[in-house]
């Protein structure tokens, strides 16, 4: 298949840095955006709202009109919008064309994967995820990036890769769908514990524990529902889940340490989209739901749901019975 018509959904960070890759790699690009200021934004200064300072590839064309013709659709809406898009997009899909989700998170209510609410919504495109360790500022920049492109079909996840891959942009091609898609979810949980570990300053070590512990819990996670051991090892599984446990860049992260240093659940956002608040109550429903034990995530949950302050659980964790590894 020849993917040369590349359309982007959403104009925020990750979507202006990834249409900026796709416009790198040779393709030529479409970026929509639904807010109207931003879109505008885009049109006339050639740069997002969300990243600031970075101007646009002059060839990138940005349009409000969903139906614009492509080869392969890069869905970059929040995880809890995905729904919505899928079901504007489907009237203009034709058949098999790619939509890659490139968001990180479960649906809440329905406990469906992005690419199952695409299945859904726009029976007749092929669902395909983009997940991986990447910052969207360092993707804009041009900077040494890799991540996991996946899609049932081997054939379309590896064209896909070779049509949006550069020498700074390096996707891996893989056929477990679910495997990057439960990497990407539980690590955004994960760094939310990780940033108050941040905040809290309990120092390297415990950090390093938390996500030694942390990745249990999604590979246990990542088993019950089905992913392969070596997509969670690998970018979009323990690599995704350092890099956002490890840098402030990460807004899970940043969610993290506001909590830690006192902030209302409310406001600790300060207006970001964190993924891991919406993903953590759905993560451990799911959890339940298979008998896998997930205590750093369920003590995430508590903390956002307001159940726990963040000290009863850090004490929580801290004296839970001694066991073998």
């Amino acid at each position: 298949m020849s993917i040369e018509r590349i359309a982007v959904l959403g104009g925020g960070a990750w979507g202006t840095a990834l249409a900026e890759a796709a416009a790198r790699a040779g393709r030529k690009v479409t970026l929509w955006e639904f807010d109207t200021a931003n879109a505008e934004h885009l049109q006339k200064k050639r740069e997002s709202g969300f990243l600031p300072g970075f101007r646009i590839n002059d060839a990138i064309e940005v349009v409000r009109d969903l139906s614009t013709p492509a080869d392969a659709i890069l869905l970059v809406v929040p995880a809890q919008a995905t729904r919505s898009v899928a079901k504007q997009l489907a009237a203009s899909i034709t058949t098999k064309t790619p939509i890659v989700v490139c968001a990180k998170g479960i649906e809440r209510g329905t406990h469906e994967f992005v690419t199952e609410i695409v299945r859904e919504c726009a029976p007749k495109a092929t669902p395909a995820i983009l997940s991986g360790p990447s910052f969207a500022i360092d993707v804009a920049r041009g900077l040494p990036t890799a991540v996991t492109l996946a899609c049932e079909d081997p054939v379309v996840a590896e064209n896909l890769a070779h049509a949006l891959g550069s020498s700074a942009f390096r996707p891996y091609h893989s056929t477990d769908v679910r495997g990057v898609e439960i990497g990407g979810a539980a690590k955004n949980v994960l760094a939310i514990a990780a940033g108050i570990v941040a905040g809290r300053e309990l120092g390297a070590s415990a950090q390093a524990a938390m996500i030694t512990r942390g990745f249990a819990e999604l590979m246990r996670f990542g088993r019950a529902y089905g992913a392969k051991p070596e997509t969670l090892t690998g970018l979009s599984g323990l690599g995704d889940l350092v890099l956002t446990c490890s840098s402030p860049q990460s807004r899970n992260h940043s969610l993290g340490v506001a909590l830690a240093k006192g902030e209302p659940v409310a406001t600790a956002s300060h207006g970001k989209l964190a993924e891991g608040a919406f993903t953590a109550p759905v993560l451990l429903e799911m959890a339940r739901e298979k008998n896998v034990e997930m205590p750093i995530c369920e003590a995430i949950a508590a903390v956002l749901d307001g159940k726990l302050s963040v000290d009863q659980a850090i004490e929580g964790l801290l004296t839970r019975p001694f066991r073998a590894e």
